[in-house]
């Protein structure tokens, strides 16, 4: 056997010249062990990917959720301040849909969706007709504390009955309201820079522009709130009544009408009269000229300018009636500086209706020159519940007059 020399280098060995001999083997050098290696490097990347794939998925999910959250944050809970306490009424019609409509239409709340599952996740709402006060852009959660607080327990009901007038109306609220007193009701209702939508300028009251009716009033309203409540009120209500186009066909104003209104309220009792004593009024406003003046000659537009000026109650009509006011409508022709009362419904639509003059056969007209000119211009009380008795003469109505004092009402 040949020795190999061991000083001899590696390189210089010839395995042909020596078969016995053979390379060292190395792990790293199987072929099985590095094709082995190799596919596990290619069966990772799919996880890898898989891995990169969920976290882009998470981050966007957190980022969409975030995003959702704030979206909800803002319409439970508005940014900046909430607006001052404004009157929200629940109607007796209400159901929780047209609530939600109207509560968003008026800005208490920004989101239909959002208030109905908030609504839900919070046990629900009872809805209670009545009077709440509620602040625009407003937590949803002071909403619905409010809306489930029952008015009873934080309005006091106050009724103004039709026909009252200012002053009337300032004695109730003092003797119903306990917050509130009578000096600052009149004082809100004669302030010199109030407006109303009617309401000429300079005239420094809303007398008749408050409209009678039942208001429940809260805790923290005040004298002058309750005002505006009531002008805005009667002008609904003349919106209604179709008040500025029908006053136009009446060669009126509105504000003009509301007087004739007022005038109906203080003199009619039963309700047939009112559409009558508002065409008399009609008539006779426009019959007058300064040729030949017909004055109103309502009495109680004169008792009315009485208590204005602070005169005498107990002073003779007759007497009275001499005494030029502003509302005297006996020294005065047209019609009175402003409304005697707050009028009703029923006496606007009297005003803004006013009854046809009679047809030619009316037994007040046969006596006539020509039946076919036959006006109401006179009317007087005629039985114990109020009704009156109509003429279109001043010999008609003298003795319709004559006929009342026999029966003890004049």
């Amino acid at each position: 056997m040949t020795q190999l020399d061991p000083l001899l280098p590696e390189a210089q060995v010839d395995p042909d010249q020596n078969p016995a001999m053979e390379w060292p083997t190395d792990p790293w050098d199987a072929t099985d062990r590095t094709g082995s290696v190799e596919r596990l490097r290619r069966q990772t990347r799919p996880i890898k990917w898989f891995a990169y794939a969920a976290m882009v998925l998470i981050t966007a999910m957190v980022l969409i959720a975030g995003a959702v959250g704030w979206w909800y944050l803002e319409r439970i809970n508005p940014d900046g301040e909430p607006g001052p306490l404004q009157t929200f009424t629940v109607e007796e019609t209400d159901d929780f849909d047209s609530l939600a409509v109207r509560l968003l239409d008026e800005g208490f709340i920004t989101d239909i969706g959002v208030w109905e599952w908030y609504v839900d996740q919070n046990d629900g709402l009872e809805i209670t007709p009545g009077f709440y006060q509620l602040r625009a852009r407003d937590h949803m959660g002071n909403v619905l504390a409010r809306l489930r607080t029952p008015p009873a327990q934080t309005y006091t009901s106050v009724t103004f009955p039709e026909g009252f007038t200012i002053a009337r109306m300032g004695r109730r609220v003092d003797n119903v309201v306990e917050r509130m007193n009578e000096e600052d009701f009149i004082a809100a209702a004669t302030d010199p820079s109030i407006t109303a939508r009617w309401l000429p300028p300079g005239t420094g009251t809303v007398e008749g522009l408050l409209f009678p009716d039942t208001y429940s009033v809260s805790n923290a309203e005040t004298e002058e709130q309750l005002v505006q409540r009531m002008i805005g009120l009667m002008e609904r209500v003349g919106e209604q009544e179709d008040i500025e186009s029908k006053a136009r066909g009446l060669g009126l104003t509105p504000y003009e009408v509301l007087i004739v209104a007022s005038m109906i309220e203080r003199e009619a009792v039963v309700p047939e009269d009112r559409a009558k004593i508002a065409r008399v009024i009609i008539n006779r406003r426009f019959v007058s000229t300064p040729e030949n003046p017909f004055p109103l000659q309502i009495d109680a537009a004169v008792l009315y300018g009485r208590d204005q000026f602070g005169l005498d109650p107990d002073l003779p009509f007759s007497e009275l009636r001499q005494i030029d006011t502003p509302w005297n409508t006996y020294t005065r022709t047209g019609l009175p500086a402003t409304p005697i009362a707050n009028p009703g419904r029923a006496s606007i639509r009297a005003a803004l209706n006013p009854a046809p003059n009679p047809a030619p056969g009316d037994p007040i007209c046969r006596d006539l020159v020509n039946p076919s000119e036959c006006f109401y211009f006179f009317y007087v009380l005629a039985d114990e519940d109020g009704g009156h008795a109509f003429a279109a003469t001043f010999e008609q109505h003298d003795a319709n007059v004559q006929r009342a004092r026999e029966l003890g009402l004049l």
